[in-house]
């Protein structure tokens, strides 16, 4: 049975293969997690910003040395992945797929060593370090993570210069709900919120047919 290579696919484009697959390859996630100081507490809240995209490295190696060809006539085909479109003033946007692995993406970085050379200087042999970065449509995004769930109960730690209404805006989507808020949490005075206190954010009751 013959090895699957892994490829790189620009939408609407030709797959570009790799000659060899790469004999390892780093996946990273990662969370943005903001340190908000409160005075009078011994370490910062910590508040949970936004997730990042995913990251997919990989060395691959090119060598046509047998073949006596250049070998950038296959690492040019990786670099031209990197390139402006002049309609839509973006990178392609590609899918790497090898095996069960596939992610959409686009190219950040592609870094080259030549190290293997005929006679008159073409390159025979080279290592490419890539590094894609997962792309994820906005509309995708919003639907699988939205930020106003005004149907669900969650809690909100209060940061220096919140208010009430503010906080209604960014969970119900208005800022004259904030009542519900203030009931939930027993709050008198909506004008002092005391920053790192956590509050809870109840759901909104379903909104009557006129």
């Amino acid at each position: 049975m013959a090895l699957e290579k892994a490829r790189i696919t620009p939408d609407g484009g030709q797959p570009v293969p790799v000659l060899f697959n790469p004999t390892q390859y780093t996946l990273d996630r990662s969370n943005q997690i903001a340190e908000i100081p409160v005075p009078g507490l011994g370490a910062p809240v910590l508040q949970f910003v936004c997730g990042n995209t995913a990251t997919l490295g990989m060395e691959l190696f090119f060598d046509t040395y047998e073949q006596q060809t250049d070998v950038r006539e296959h690492t040019d085909r990786i670099y031209r992945l990197l390139e402006v479109d002049p309609e839509t003033h973006a990178p392609p946007i590609c899918t790497f797929s090898w095996g069960d692995v596939s992610l959409r993406c686009l190219i950040e970085r592609v870094g080259g060593r030549f190290t293997l050379f005929l006679s008159d200087g073409t390159p025979v042999r080279s290592t490419l370090n890539i590094l894609l970065k997962e792309f994820i449509e906005v509309s995708v995004e919003v639907r699988r993570n939205p930020t106003q769930s005004a149907d669900q109960a969650k809690t909100v730690t209060v940061r220096l210069g919140d208010t009430l209404s503010g906080i209604a805006a960014d969970q119900y989507g208005d800022p004259a709900l904030w009542r519900p808020i203030a009931r939930a949490n027993r709050i008198d005075n909506p004008r002092s919120l005391e920053p790192g206190r956590v509050l809870a954010v109840p759901p909104l009751p379903p909104s009557r047919p006129p």
